[in-house]
């Protein structure tokens, strides 16, 4: 990697551990308002001293993001289609330009595969093609192993297949979801794996033990959304997780953080 390459990723992964908390608020490019999101700013305002990066649209970035922040943003660039056009998401194209992703500062772009989809093939190319021009200038790509409504169908031999295609073509970097035998998906992936969120968990031991398990299985962080700031302490819940991720915290001493966080709020 060139250096330029190699830096903006250092500022995601952190490498003073070696891990990464992601902030995921890309949500809206397909889902729209939904709930907690409906006002991206004020959503991010209290999390982003807390995040290791942002991954969300160039609209978010440009409108409700304080451009006096230090924290890297990861720059969503695919999309195309919206919740309305039914379960087939993954007819998504490149939407946004690497010269735009330059102009906002980004530390890296991503865009989603549809592995075993019938956009397979176009969105695997969509990705090659993006390597090629982020490798050309220096930013780092995420590739997001997509799995629409299907997530539990999806195993870890699904996910490794997903993940390691993206790796073939030259993500320098993928995110997948947490499933069991994780340490396949892991093992078998020769660039750093970030955990998504995916939909909201039940309860704040559920997000820790989960992201603990991630960590413990080859992981290198996590890249949630709903299970932050969809929760009624989202300031608490990422401290949570970053002690998690980079502390070795247990899922029990970070629920006691979660808690503390909380009482010291209120």
């Amino acid at each position: 990697m060139d250096w330029g390459l190699r830096n903006r990723l250092n500022r995601i992964i952190r490498p003073e551990t070696g891990r990464a908390v992601m902030l995921a608020l890309d949500h809206g490019y397909f889902l729209g308002p939904i709930s907690r999101l409906e006002r991206p700013g004020a959503t991010i305002e209290p999390l982003l001293p807390h995040a290791d990066a942002l991954m969300l649209t160039r609209g978010v970035l440009r409108n409700c993001v304080s451009p006096a922040t230090a924290t890297p943003m990861v720059l969503r660039v695919s999309g195309g289609r919206s919740i309305l056009a039914g379960e087939d998401l993954s007819d998504e194209g490149l939407a946004t330009s690497l010269e735009d992703a330059l102009r906002l500062n980004a530390c890296a772009v991503a865009l989603s595969i549809y592995v075993g989809s019938r956009h397979e093939r176009e969105t695997i190319l969509n990705l090659s093609r993006l390597v090629d021009e982020g490798t050309r200038l220096g930013l780092p790509v995420l590739a997001v192993t997509a799995v629409g409504k299907e997530l539990e169908k999806r195993d870890a031999r699904y996910l490794a297949l997903a993940c390691r295609i993206a790796a073939e073509f030259g993500a320098h970097f993928v995110k997948t979801y947490f499933c069991d035998d994780f340490q396949k998906v892991s093992g078998s992936c020769p660039v750093p794996v970030v955990i998504a969120g995916g939909p909201k968990l039940e309860t704040e031991m559920d997000v820790f033990r989960m992201a603990r398990a991630a960590i413990d299985q080859g992981a290198v962080g996590v890249d949630m959304g709903r299970n932050i700031w969809q929760n009624p302490h989202p300031v608490a819940m990422i401290r949570a997780v970053r002690a998690v991720v980079h502390e070795g915290a247990s899922p029990d001493d970070a629920l006691l953080l979660f808690e503390h966080v909380k009482r010291s709020a209120e």
